[in-house]
């Protein structure tokens, strides 16, 4: 208990005298505001708990979620399958916690690819300005001007079917919101005291960039992407909706959605469970990022 308390008042010290002891204050004050928004934590539990589902696949299902098992097809939801079976048989629960996996497998590599690229075009574009700042901006433009889902697929028109290509166009198509954003940034980063001393210091353009106006625009990215990951897994599972991402008999959550809309009536679980699965992480995505966007808004008085 003391140690607890003396940890509590190192970190909510009025001097921090160390610059490790002043960045686990930011953190721990950002924590503190953070979970004092009980939708923010609904979201972070959420996303926890896709994350935890995921890793422990193996071992909270009882078949991987691709034999089929004819005689047990189209089972109502009961003890033995929680979520019923689909037109093969399949146990819906073992599919949803396997896809959950694929959801993160998406999220991941999306996040991978489209934050260096957005922080890259956006960082420089604010900072250099000029002609620079035009032609990428422009570029952006013609990315913002087509609706996602619609860019997506004409990228795996031309790529072929399949998740990694799917995932390859859904980062081609989410770039460009993170350029708009840390252009933002930068444009009102450039022209702050500390840039200018380290420009009369000699510090190079590269340098300046990487060192100081990258880091301040990185919070702001973070907080859209986090906001962003509902629309990342919706045109994901549009794209396997319409046979464009993983194939059959993946278990990605929009394809099973496309394979069970014919027994929408009868058995209603087969298309809605999964459907249920990719509103309920969408939520919480979005929550999360409400909740992350509250604590890093330097006007959100927390």
């Amino acid at each position: 208990m003391a140690a607890g308390s003396t940890l509590r008042d190192w970190l909510l010290a009025a001097t921090p005298r160390s610059s490790w002891q002043a960045r686990a204050q930011r953190f721990y004050l950002g924590w503190l505001a953070f979970r004092a928004n009980p939708i923010a934590m609904l979201g972070l539990l959420i996303v926890a708990g896709l994350v935890l589902v995921a890793l422990f696949a193996p071992w909270i299902t009882a078949t991987d979620g691709l034999e089929p098992d004819l005689p047990n097809r189209l089972q109502p939801p009961s003890a033995a399958h929680w979520f019923g079976t689909d037109d093969l048989g399949r146990d819906i629960y073992d599919r949803i916690v396997w896809g959950s996996r694929i959801t993160l497998y998406i999220v991941g590599l999306v996040t991978i690819i489209v934050v260096p690229i957005g922080l890259l075009i956006g960082v420089v574009a604010g900072y250099v300005g000029g002609v620079v700042d035009t032609l990428l901006m422009r570029l952006t433009d013609i990315f913002l001007a087509f609706p996602r889902l619609i860019l997506a697929m004409a990228f795996v028109a031309v790529l072929g079917p399949g998740l990694e290509n799917a995932v390859l166009a859904i980062a081609l198509t989410t770039w460009s919101p993170f350029a708009r954003i840390a252009r933002a940034e930068a444009l009102t980063i450039r022209r702050s005291e500390f840039i200018l001393a380290a420009q009369v210091q000699g510090v190079s353009t590269a340098g300046i960039l990487a060192r100081h106006v990258t880091p301040l625009c990185l919070s702001s990215v973070i907080v859209r992407l986090t906001l962003d990951m509902a629309g990342i897994i919706l045109t994901a599972a549009g794209l396997g909706f319409l046979g464009l991402g993983a194939q059959p008999p993946t278990p990605e959550w929009g394809a099973m959605i496309s394979l069970g809309r014919q027994y929408l009536i009868d058995q209603w679980w087969v298309p809605t469970i999964p459907g249920i699965a990719i509103l309920v992480v969408s939520l919480g995505f979005n929550l999360l990022g409400d909740g992350l966007r509250d604590v890093f808004d330097p006007k959100s008085g927390a």
